[in-house]
């Protein structure tokens, strides 16, 4: 068991490395596009499936409480918290449409819709991001090596360099809590 929890840190810490390397700079194109909308009144909407929708939810909680300072509440949703629009959603039209259908009735050209699919093939996120980009919006993917679908619809891609669904989670973890810093600090 210790050679597998080591092997797994290990792992973990090589991939945390090599997405620094790789986004960093794109990091930065993120926090600049919240920041913007923010400074025009704008707001963030986040969404993804399963463990992504967890960290759509926390993003947003950072945002709109606090991360590090206190300061003046940020506009964010997760398209992904209410239970009864979400089934209402896949019921009437479906389940590829939830994340779409949100943005139609909710966001404005310069919001920001942030994107997570560690495949970045996700048909609702996919749906979603390309609603958004039609809308005006701009776009953030989070997502696994190469960006899949997602790639092509994202203004700033945040492509970990991983095939590994842990790896990439535990590094979208590290990127959107260096996020909400960094916006943070512009808007406190």
């Amino acid at each position: 068991m210790k050679d597998l929890i080591e092997k797994r840190f290990a792992e973990a810490a090589q991939v945390q490395s090599q997405a620094c390397r790789h986004l960093s700079g794109r990091i930065v194109q993120a926090v600049d596009l919240i920041v913007a909308s923010y400074r025009a009144g704008g707001g963030v909407f986040l969404f993804g499936n399963g463990g992504s929708a967890a960290d759509a939810q926390h993003i947003a909680g950072e945002l709109v409480g606090r991360f590090m300072k206190e300061r003046k509440a940020l506009r964010a949703q997760a398209l992904t918290a209410d239970s009864s629009v979400l089934t209402c959603l896949a019921n009437d039209y479906n389940f590829d449409r939830i994340f779409a259908r949100q943005i139609e009735a909710n966001a404005r050209a310069g919001d920001v819709a942030v994107g997570i699919s560690t495949s970045g093939n996700s048909p609702n996120v996919v749906a979603a991001l390309s609603l958004a980009r039609s809308m005006g919006l701009k776009t953030i993917a989070l997502t696994g090596q190469s960006g899949g679908k997602c790639a092509a619809l994202a203004d700033v891609l945040l492509d970990v360099p991983s095939a590994c669904t842990p790896r990439i989670q535990e590094a979208h973890a590290v990127i959107y809590h260096t996020i909400c810093e960094l916006v943070e600090a512009a808007m406190a």
